[in-house]
C-alpha cells in the first residue's frame, strides 16, 4: 500500500506538468479567458496554504487530489515547502473533499536532533472533508495525526467520504486531546519557551509527534518517517494495536528485514512512555513539564487503542 501511494503521487506530479503546459499554450483570450479583455466568464481558483510538521519539513512536495467516491482521484495541483515546512498551491474550480499528500524533503527529528529525510516509500497525508470552489482554505497542517486519521478514513465502508474524513479527522483528535487536527498548529518542543505561547491543544499536539520520534529512536528505527508509516498502517482498522487488520506490523516500514514487529501497545502505553521520555530529555526546550502533559499521558497509558 505504501508503494502505491508513491507511485500515484509520482504518476500525479508527471500529469500537472503535461496540464500545465498544455494551459500555457492556450492562454489566450477566448470563453474562459479572465481580465477585462477576456470576454468570457472568468475563472475560479481556489487557494489552498499550510504547513508540513514532522519537524517543520523543508523541500517536501505537497500534491492535492480530488476524491471521488471516497477513493483518490484526479490531481488538482502541486506546491513545495519552504525551511519553516510552509506551502501554498492553486487548485483551480475544484469543490469537494480534498486528499493532501507530501513526499520527500528535510526535517530535524525532534528526538535526536538529527536531520533526517522522508523515505521514499513514507508519505504524510491530510484529508480535508470539503472545499468550495474559489475558496482560500489556509492554515491546513499535514502532521503524523493527520496521516493517521486519513488513513483510518480510507479504511472505512464507503471510503474517504466527507462524513467519514470529519469523522477520522474528530476521532483522531480526540484520541490525542486535539480539537482540530487539521488546522491547530503543533507546538515544536525543539524550540526554546515554545510553550509558553501555546495552549493545551497545541502542547498536546507538538508532544504527540515527539513522542513518535522518541518511540522511533527506543526501538531502533532509523528514519522517524518510518515509524509515522508504522502509525499511519496501525490506526488504519480504528484501532491502534500493532496489527493492520489481521497483519502485524513491521517496524520501519519493513525495512528492517521483518525482524521487528510493532509491539501491541506501541500506540497506547508505548507512546505514553515515549513522551514522558523526551520531555525529560534535553531535547524538550519547551518549557512544557511532565504536570503540563499529565492527562494525556495517563489517558494514552490507560487506553485499549480504540480511535473513536
Amino acid at each position: 500500500m505504501k508503494a502505491y501511494k508513491v507511485l500515484l503521487i509520482r504518476a500525479g506530479i508527471s500529469l500537472t506538468v503535461l496540464l500545465a503546459l498544455l494551459i500555457g499554450c492556450g492562454g489566450g483570450g477566448g470563453s474562459s479567458g479572465t481580465g477585462s479583455g477576456g470576454g468570457g466568464t472568468p475563472s475560479v481558483n481556489g487557494i489552498m496554504s499550510g504547513t508540513a510538521i514532522k519537524g517543520p519539513v523543508s523541500n517536501g512536495m505537497v500534491t492535492a487530489f480530488s476524491i471521488d467516491n471516497g477513493t483518490m482521484g484526479r490531481q488538482l495541483g502541486t506546491g513545495q515547502t519552504d525551511t519553516q515546512g510552509n506551502f501554498s498551491m492553486s487548485i483551480g474550480d475544484y469543490s469537494g473533499p480534498v486528499l493532501l499528500q507530501m513526499a520527500d524533503g528535510d526535517y530535524m527529528d525532534e528526538a535526536t536532533g538529527s536531520m533526517m529525510s522522508m523515505q521514499p516509500t513514507d508519505v504524510m497525508t491530510a484529508a480535508i472533508p470539503f472545499m468550495a470552489a474559489g475558496s482560500t482554505m489556509s492554515g491546513i497542517q499535514i502532521t503524523p495525526l493527520t496521516s493517521m486519521a486519513q488513513n483510518m478514513a480510507q479504511d472505512m465502508p464507503g471510503g474517504m467520504t466527507q462524513t467519514n474524513i470529519t469523522t477520522a479527522n474528530n476521532a483522531m483528535g480526540r484520541y490525542f486531546d486535539v480539537g482540530d487536527i487539521l488546522h491547530t498548529t503543533p507546538m515544536n518542543p525543539n524550540v526554546n519557551n515554545s510553550g509558553g505561547g501555546a495552549n493545551q491543544d497545541m502542547r498536546n499536539y507538538g508532544m504527540a509527534i515527539a513522542a513518535i520520534c522518541q518511540y522511533a529512536k527506543d526501538m531502533g528505527v532509523p528514519n522517524s518517517s518510518s515509524m509515522v508509516t508504522d502509525m499511519m498502517d496501525d490506526a488504519e482498522d480504528g484501532r491502534m494495536n500493532g496489527m493492520m487488520g489481521n497483519t502485524q506490523i513491521k517496524m520501519g516500514g519493513g525495512m528492517m528485514g521483518g525482524s521487528m514487529v510493532m509491539s501491541s501497545n506501541a500506540g497506547t502505553s508505548g507512546l505514553a512512555g515515549a513522551m514522558v521520555e523526551f520531555i525529560q530529555s534535553q531535547m524538550n526546550k519547551s518549557g512544557v513539564t511532565l504536570q503540563d502533559m499529565q492527562a494525556l499521558i495517563n489517558k494514552l497509558q490507560a487506553s485499549n487503542g480504540l480511535i473513536q
